[in-house]
């Protein structure tokens, strides 16, 4: 059952942090300029929980978590770079981080790591059904707050890109294929592994047992190209006759048949050429959205990000979006998203943009028809501050 989580806190008089605190610990533990308080007023104290009213049963069940704490406590794991064992270790232990989080009794409860996943869990599954961010949307409600509260000026901005490799090992061409034929194959139950030719199962049972990166290590190019072919066959087999499935895993296992095979007369498959090969081809089974890019010399299977902020010079500046796609994505397709998602936040209508000449494109010109567009290679010069891009730029960049 959704439950808003109570803006009022009540301190014990014999668990409170401030009471059993003294001299220089308790002023850094109360100074309202200290991160942990920033965190908490600026950040934590001002999600509308009901954004995610929407993953939980009105009216019965168990009332949920504090999300106001969940959320802080993914925004802290991301900002500090923890593993989850840290988080908890840290929410348990850390005093300023449990202040951060608006817990000031030592024996204040922290949510289970059950229920954490779980949240996590259900915010992925509305965005995958409803193709609804929750985290976007909330911290657009809250940089919305603050440009109000702080009257920040929206109407000069500027943004910039950043390629970010994902987190995965680099994988040849036949690990690729492989071992996304594996995991698909490992994903089947005892039904649909009846419904293969014998024959099949048995190339698939050895393929199982095989370390690709070994068999790449010990193979000639003209072995490797052989077992790929061998694969590709396969894999064609496959698809065929396991077509109802249509799972996650199937969909995948065709998305790399169709990049690194392509079918000729007579069913023949065939070996696509490297130079065929698409840099939105699939990178790793294990991050199937990530791309590769080469930009200036600057080699990434990952990400491109986008941010964009406003850049009113002596004055508070606030990002007001950022854009995540795959590497391979062009800066010109950023432009008016961002630029749409920075009125929406701000309400204010963009007057002045300050970009560099990536962003320029005829499409973009005619967007922009009613905008002062300031093209240039270094942002610092017109804008007298830091490229957006030398700083963090998550919601909680302050700590």
């Amino acid at each position: 059952m959704f439950k808003k989580t109570s803006k009022e806190k009540q301190l014990d008089a014999f668990s409170s942090v401030p009471n059993i605190l003294e001299g220089s610990s308790l002023k850094q533990y109360s100074d309202q300029g200290h991160w942990h308080n920033q965190f908490r007023e600026q950040v934590v104290m001002r999600i509308d929980e009901s954004i995610f009213s929407g993953l939980f049963n009105a009216t019965t069940g168990a009332p949920n978590a504090s999300i106001r704490l969940l959320i802080g406590m993914m925004i802290l794991k991301e900002s500090f770079a923890w593993s989850d064992s840290q988080l908890f270790e840290h929410c348990r232990f850390n005093l300023l981080v449990r202040s951060s989080l608006g817990l000031f009794n030592m024996n204040d409860p922290l949510p289970v790591e059950s229920t954490y996943y779980l949240f996590r869990k259900r915010i992925y599954e509305h965005q995958k059904q409803y193709g609804e961010d929750l985290m976007e949307k909330v911290f657009s409600q809250i940089t919305s707050d603050q440009i109000r509260e702080f009257d920040v000026n929206g109407r000069k901005i500027r943004m910039d890109s950043k390629l970010i490799g994902s987190n995965i090992a680099t994988f040849t061409r036949y690990e690729i294929i492989h071992q996304t034929l594996c995991m698909f194959y490992k994903s089947l139950d005892k039904s649909a592994k009846s419904k293969l030719f014998v024959v099949h199962r048995k190339q698939l049972e050895l393929l199982m047992k095989e370390e690709s990166s070994k068999t790449v290590y010990h193979s000639t190019k003209d072995e490797l190209r052989g077992r790929l072919q061998a694969i590709g066959i396969l894999i064609y087999h496959l698809l065929d006759r396991l077509e109802y499935l249509q799972t996650e895993l199937y969909q995948l296992l065709q998305r790399v048949f169709n990049e690194q095979y392509k079918v000729i007369e007579d069913e023949q498959i065939e070996l696509r050429g490297k130079e065929e090969i698409s840099s939105s081809s699939l990178q790793s089974p294990h991050d199937p959205d990530s791309a590769y890019r080469n930009k200036q010399g600057q080699q990434v299977k990952g990400y491109s990000v986008n941010v964009t902020e406003t850049c009113d010079k002596g004055q508070l500046n606030l990002i007001t979006n950022v854009i995540v796609e795959k590497a391979n994505t062009p800066d010109t397709t950023f432009v008016e998203p961002a630029i749409k998602a920075t009125v929406e936040v701000t309400g204010q209508e963009v007057e002045k943009v300050y970009l560099d000449g990536a962003y320029q494109s005829p499409a973009n010109d005619t967007y922009c028809e009613n905008i002062d567009v300031v093209f240039t290679g270094y942002l610092t010069s017109q804008t007298g501050v830091q490229p957006i891009l030398s700083r963090t730029f998550s919601i909680a960049s302050f700590i």
